[in-house]
């Protein structure tokens, strides 16, 4: 077997902050943490963490005394705007919160929610994070009205909050994530996934994070919301023709239309008969792929079984 990293806790906040998230949610436990990545020694640091957490000090005092609700509703208030994309930055805020936790690496628990690391380059000048500048400005003045919340847990809530507000489940999102320092945090570029590839590059990528091929295929729902853009990715137009509101209609459309192969200038994408909608190749390996195809049918038939799984899988990585 592989011999698990070892890893200095007291000079990484972030890992700390991690244990004691998934001690809280009762994902790890003292005695497993060698078995799940957390390397030689992590026993005891869980053992620290679960005291931490058995006397109800270390982040938890202050974040019931803080006022999440109140970022909530800022962020709420930030999303509608007519001028820009469909009318809702709710999309390119899931956007971020994704791409900020899908860095994590489980071989060496790098990357991930904590940390807040695209605040810096070279992860900020990442090819996969193009326009996320735009999500990252707008919530720069709730940063300046709530001082107090790192940019790691407002990233992911607003993320969160988006997808309620456009109708999704609701995340059970927990606070607690620090901020890295400076640009030598931040993950090797070339974790996030690419759209050109094929089923074997998605199981790479997420399972490097710790994900399953069920979470695989709950995730990339999210493709429900928003649209591509040629200046960010290269691709171009949306899923689906309600990009604001959050559905399994993405799953819909992938099985019930009949998808070509788009003649243009850009990268591979396909297209549906009247033009108006795309599809990448990640997204038809979900129905071609014969372990993604029975869970994309499924979420196909049933928007409420998509939605638990997408909550319980978005959850997953917000806190990675």
């Amino acid at each position: 077997a592989e011999a698990s990293p070892r890893h200095s806790y007291s000079s990484d906040p972030c890992m700390f902050v991690r244990l004691l998230r998934q001690l809280k949610t009762a994902r790890v436990g003292p005695s497993s943490l060698r078995t799940v990545g957390y390397g030689v020694g992590a026993s005891s640091m869980a053992l620290l963490a679960q005291g931490f957490l058995c006397r109800g000090i270390a982040e938890e005092g202050k974040a019931e005394a803080f006022d999440y609700g109140a970022v909530k509703k800022a962020v709420a208030d930030k999303l509608d705007d007519l001028d820009y994309d469909d009318g809702s930055y709710g999309p390119v805020l899931v956007r971020l919160a994704w791409h900020s936790s899908g860095t994590f690496s489980v071989f060496d628990n790098t990357g991930g929610s904590c940390g807040a690391t695209m605040r810096f380059q070279p992860e900020a000048d990442d090819p996969a994070n193009a326009g996320l500048d735009v999500a990252r400005n707008l919530l720069e003045p709730i940063k300046a009205q709530f001082p107090e919340i790192s940019y790691s847990d407002l990233w992911t809530l607003a993320g969160c909050v988006a997808i309620e507000e456009l109708g999704g489940p609701q995340i059970d999102w927990i606070p607690g994530r620090t901020d890295k320092k400076c640009k030598h945090c931040c993950p090797p570029v070339g974790r996030l996934p690419d759209a050109s590839r094929n089923a074997d590059h998605l199981r790479a990528v997420f399972y490097r994070m710790g994900l399953s091929d069920q979470e695989i295929v709950a995730l990339s729902g999210a493709h429900v919301l928003g649209r591509c853009h040629t200046n960010r990715s290269g691709y171009d137009g949306p899923w689906v023709r309600s990009p604001t509101t959050f559905s399994n209609e993405y799953f819909k459309r992938l099985h019930d239309t009949k998808w070509t192969i788009r003649e243009w200038n850009g990268p591979l994408q396909y297209q549906n008969p009247e033009n108006d909608l795309m599809m990448l190749p990640t997204d038809l390996e979900l129905i071609r792929d014969p372990i993604f195809a029975p869970y994309a049918q499924a979420y196909a038939n049933d928007q409420d079984l998509f939605f638990k799984d997408f909550a319980a899988a978005f959850k997953k990585l917000i806190e990675l």
